[in-house]
């Protein structure tokens, strides 16, 4: 357990903040934390984190609760993880999700944690992680596909000062970067990630200067306990006491041939407190899928779907996690037992959000979103140089894809979007700059997104050419089962990757595959799922799904589905559109299902072969490691 030495003495009293002065502050910590936003990217070298903005950033209170942040993470069990004194100056670093009670989940993301000190007081905490496109291991990218544990995922860094008082630690992180195949890129990130801490630290101390220790530590105070009080409210209105609710979806494989993996949340209200309970999920997966999830990051998860939806100006914090139990049981999916493999946990990250919103969607469909972030496609391509000025020359692409966005009860779900706050994709001009490849065609892929009142969005399609010999790597799911639609709408399609060999043959990939050799005019096709339809399909203005066909965001057959008879320019017709519709309407059950799941799992199973042209993965076994 961490022992904060601080100079100052005696207690600081609480105040009272007036309206004008909490908001202030908290503004100033919301502008703080974008600008630790802008610091990263300005100076990190990798395209995941300058380009795409794969970083989280945190500020919190002197317990280590956080106040403003994208994602969260748990500084107390990261405090809890790291055995030694923590003093003014000093910036501690880890890599290992298991030293730091899961404070992060996989071995790429390096977590900055700085104490925030005015006058010799700890006031607060500056923390961010980001995903390091390298940090060694077995395939580049580290995030090998066939992973059984953690070591085979690079170097794994526990809790230790990278920073002694201001002063470098320079021969730790020597041997770090010794370890990986880009040191100059991870250097600057890092760098970038300090100097993000340090922008944070700066902020809080200008507040405490201008407004007093005492005025800032008692908004803090407030911030959270308005958190506190409005879930209280939220809690006794929206869940019924006593009653449980429960909903399960699946993540489609792990990488090593099993799979689907059962993955299940329920929610009871006890009172004032509700309970989340991951009990139910599949044991820990033999690959690398595991999703090793802390329970503030739960508590977290929960409060951004209840306060945002309920509130959207409130800056959501910690202040609420005292009125929600977390049990996750150990050995699951969710907290796998060392040593085992984490690297793609992106996709229980994604799945997370489809589970939490199918879950607490219940107490209200109206308000129900469709299933549609489902994961975090990725895609990685590496070699050297064969020939030219750069002959010999290593390179390394570290990409997240997008799929499509669900559909809402407030409309349809954007094609190839995503659901993270700030990601973006990495433009075609830069990749077409610095990689030796061709982005062939990036675009939507007509009717994958499910049919609905609200359509879900459509997936893309990612061309990309190459003209190195060199190796490709992929992370990604729903493949097997489907984004699911609500309230009547239909579910999204399954993603799909294949290659198009130059000598003219078809090679269907894997949804998780690594080391894939790859040569000059091999052309790869990156597809990803649609997002699930909200509503009823034949409730959808027929003049809008023809001003989709004519922009090609739906298919002519496609239109079918909605009841509408359109010709290939948008043209709707009018008469059989309404023909088509009372038939369908007629053939179908009078109560629509609130969910859409697609076939069962045992069909999707029965079929996968036939459908996708992969094999069926096995049932998931218990994995011991």
């Amino acid at each position: 357990m961490a022992r904060i030495i601080e100079t100052a003495t005696g207690a600081v009293e609480k105040s009272e903040v007036d309206p004008v002065t909490l908001d202030l502050i908290e503004n100033g910590l919301r502008n703080a934390r974008y600008e630790m936003d802008e610091v990263l990217f300005r100076t990190a070298l990798s395209p995941g984190i300058r380009e795409q903005h794969d970083e989280f950033p945190l500020i919190g209170d002197p317990s280590g609760k956080m106040v403003v942040g994208q994602f969260g993470l748990s500084i107390p069990d990261f405090l809890e993880g790291f055995d030694g004194t923590i003093e003014e100056g000093d910036v501690l670093m880890t890599s290992d999700p298991y030293a730091c009670g899961a404070a992060i989940s996989h071995a790429n993301d390096w977590l900055l944690v700085m104490p925030i000190y005015h006058e010799g007081r700890l006031v607060g905490w500056a923390s961010m992680f980001g995903h390091m496109s390298d940090v060694g291991g077995k395939t580049p990218c580290s995030m090998p596909t066939d992973a059984r544990t953690i070591y085979e995922e690079g170097v794994v860094v526990p809790p230790f000062k990278l920073y002694r008082k201001g002063e470098l630690n320079e021969d730790a992180l020597r041997i770090i970067l010794n370890q990986v195949r880009m040191p100059d890129w991870n250097r600057a990130d890092l760098n970038g990630l300090v100097a993000a801490c340090r922008t944070a630290s700066r902020r809080v101390v200008e507040m405490c200067t201008r407004f007093g220790t005492a005025t800032y530590l008692s908004a803090l105070d407030a911030l959270l306990q308005r958190n506190y009080d409005a879930m209280k409210i939220l809690l006794q209105t929206v869940f019924e006491d006593g009653k449980t609710i429960s909903f399960t979806d699946y993540i489609c494989d792990d990488g090593v041939g099993f799979g689907p993996y059962e993955l299940k949340l329920s929610l009871t209200r006890h009172g004032e407190k509700v309970h989340l309970d991951f009990t139910g999920s599949s044991p820990q997966a033999a690959g690398p899928v595991n999703y090793y999830i802390n329970e503030n990051l739960t508590r977290m998860f929960f409060g951004i779907y209840m306060i945002t939806v309920a509130d959207p100006q409130i800056l959501w914090n910690d202040g609420f996690y005292p009125l929600v139990d977390v049990t996750i049981p150990d050995g699951s999916y969710w907290k796998p037992k060392h040593p085992a493999s984490l690297n793609g946990r992106n996709h229980g990250i994604g799945r997370v959000f489809d589970l939490f919103g199918g879950l607490l969607g219940q107490t209200n469909p109206a308000l129900l979103n469709a299933a549609g972030f489902s994961s975090s496609p990725h895609f990685m391509y590496s070699g050297n140089y064969s020939s030219g000025e750069r002959k010999g020359e290593w390179f390394q692409l570290y990409s997240i894809g997008f799929g499509g966005i669900p559909g809402r009860p407030l409309g349809d779900g954007p094609d190839g979007h995503s659901l993270w706050p700030s990601f973006v994709n990495i433009p075609c001009e830069y990749l077409e700059s610095y990689y030796p490849l061709r982005i062939e065609r990036w675009e939507t892929v007509a009717d994958t997104g499910g049919a609905g009142l609200h359509r879900g969005g459509n997936g893309v399609d990612v061309t990309y050419v190459f003209s190195e010999p060199c190796t490709i790597a992929i992370h990604d799911d729903r493949w097997l089962t489907y984004p699911w639609g609500v309230n009547g709408g239909a579910p999204g399609a399954r993603g799909t990757k294949w290659l198009e060999r130059a000598d003219g043959t078809k090679e269907v990939l894997p949804s998780k595959c690594h080391d894939v050799p790859v040569h000059p005019g091999d052309v790869l096709h990156f597809v990803t799922w649609g997002g699930g339809g909200w509503g009823d399909p034949l409730e959808r203005d027929p003049a809008l799904v023809g001003l989709e066909v004519a922009r090609g965001l739906v298919t002519v057959d496609g239109a079918r589905g909605y009841g509408v008879v359109v010709a290939e320019d948008g043209t709707v017709a009018e008469e059989a559109t309404k023909t088509l519709r009372d038939q369908m309407r007629a053939s179908r059950p009078a109560e629509l299902p609130v969910f859409d799941m697609g076939p069962p799992i045992e069909e999707l199973l029965a079929h996968c072969e036939a459908e996708t042209g992969l094999p069926a993965p096995q049932r998931p076994v218990w994995s011991a490691s």
